[in-house]
């Protein structure tokens, strides 16, 4: 597999990281296909630049990133005498390579607007499946790492735990293009504590404070940057968006210019859907420039609640939002959603786009999934939220929600 070599050797030049050297040709082809190509057109943070206009890092770069900090990982494990093939390096790369391939325009926010019953992840792997046949089967091991069917679970730990290559990569390159200093985090020192024990990817006790940190950052990136009340407003008013332009073009009074995403419009689609047929490929085609043309042609839109949403949001005119430990009371919104229909001059259930409510959920480490465990000198495995004398590792093991409620500026509530 790790033979095929059908595209020369190639050095990417990356802000974070410096020099990537892509050293196997099946790396490279997967770099060039189309699949991949299009994540250069997808913001890693959505609407994130709204509020940190350095945020317009994509997922192509991430991807890079990620599969850079990957041969990192195994290069070091191997130091240390942990026994991978070649092919299983490799394969390790191509999945974390393609741990993204599946997302849709502007990431997370619109990832169920489009599609029924379905995610990122489940479109992975379609993805991952469709390639791997034009790849003549050079990512059978790699499809396996990324479910987790393969034999060496470590090598899927590197791919998807809660100290994962993805999450090192994108908390460093959000910190960086956000200007959020307090989400850097020392990638270098976290990659050389890695070891494994029982299969298991572990960190070595002499790492404990780099992990702590590593988790404090994260916490502090998600209410900062991800979970950003602005960000979360105007997220939530592209989903609006989503929702109104779907229904009318259910009922053939709009489309959009964009013909691969009117195709998700005009229909409802599902996950079971684009098993053999061209929805895929058609999937493939929109990235985050269709929707952003899209609410430039419905900005003179017949629809007076289309109109102003698009303008809200290509325009920056983004909604009040008010934070609290609870959730918002019927009759407050009711009220917000009643002094909204007479600012617009729009119908009573038309107000519901431009007010709304919902709850942000911040975890930064969970025990009760798959824990980080630090490796002690006696050979015991240890979760970090006990071995750590750090109180605050054991809070962030709790989930803490807030309530947003958004409604326009012009409003007083």
């Amino acid at each position: 597999m790790s033979k095929r070599k059908t595209n020369k050797l190639k050095v990417f030049n990356d802000p974070i990281y410096g020099f990537i050297n892509i050293n196997d040709g099946t790396l490279f082809d997967i770099i060039e296909h189309r699949f991949f190509q299009r994540l250069r057109r997808i913001n890693q943070l959505g609407l994130t630049y709204l509020v940190y206009p350095g945020a317009i890092h994509t997922r192509f770069q991430h991807s890079m990133g990620a599969m850079h900090l990957m041969k990192s990982a195994l290069q070091n494990l191997t130091e240390k005498g942990i026994k991978m093939t070649k092919d299983e390096m490799i394969s390790a790369q191509q999945a974390i390579l393609l741990h993204d391939i599946g997302h849709g325009p502007f990431s997370h926010t619109l990832e169920f607007q489009l599609l029924k019953n379905s995610n990122h992840e489940k479109l992975g792997g379609l993805f991952m499946d469709a390639m791997n046949n034009e790849m003549g089967g050079s990512l059978e091991m790699a499809i396996s790492i990324m479910n987790n069917t393969y034999p060496k679970k470590f090598l899927h730990q590197l791919i998807s735990s809660q100290l994962d290559m993805d999450r090192l990569d994108y908390l460093k390159r959000d910190s960086y293009y956000t200007g959020v200093s307090e989400g850097v985090i020392g990638t270098n020192r976290l990659i050389n504590m890695l070891n494994v024990s029982k299969d298991k990817i572990v960190i070595e006790a002499k790492g404990i404070y780099s992990v702590e940190k590593f988790l404090v950052a994260r916490r502090i990136m998600y209410w900062q940057v991800y979970l950003h009340k602005t960000v979360l407003a105007a997220e939530q008013q592209l989903i609006e968006i989503m929702k109104r332009a779907r229904l009318l073009a259910l009922e053939k009074k709009e489309t959009s210019p964009s013909k691969s995403l009117n195709t998700f419009l005009t229909a409802e689609i599902s996950h079971d859907d684009f098993i053999n047929n061209q929805l895929l490929e058609t999937f493939s085609n929109i990235d985050d420039y269709d929707i952003l043309f899209s609410l430039k042609h419905w900005l003179h839109s017949n629809d007076k609640a289309l109109r102003l949403m698009c303008h809200n949001i290509l325009n920056r005119h983004l909604p009040r939002v008010i934070i609290r430990d609870k959730p918002f009371g019927e009759q407050q919104i009711k009220d917000l959603q009643e002094k909204t229909a007479d600012l617009y001059e729009i119908p009573l259930k038309l107000s519901k786009h431009f007010v709304y409510t919902g709850v942000a959920s911040n975890r930064a480490y969970n025990q009760k999934t798959d824990g980080i465990f630090i490796l002690e000198k006696n050979q015991k495995l240890t979760d970090i939220a006990t071995a750590s004398d750090n109180f605050n590792i054991q809070s962030l093991s709790e989930p803490v929600n807030k309530y947003f409620l958004c409604f326009p500026k012009e409003i007083v509530s």
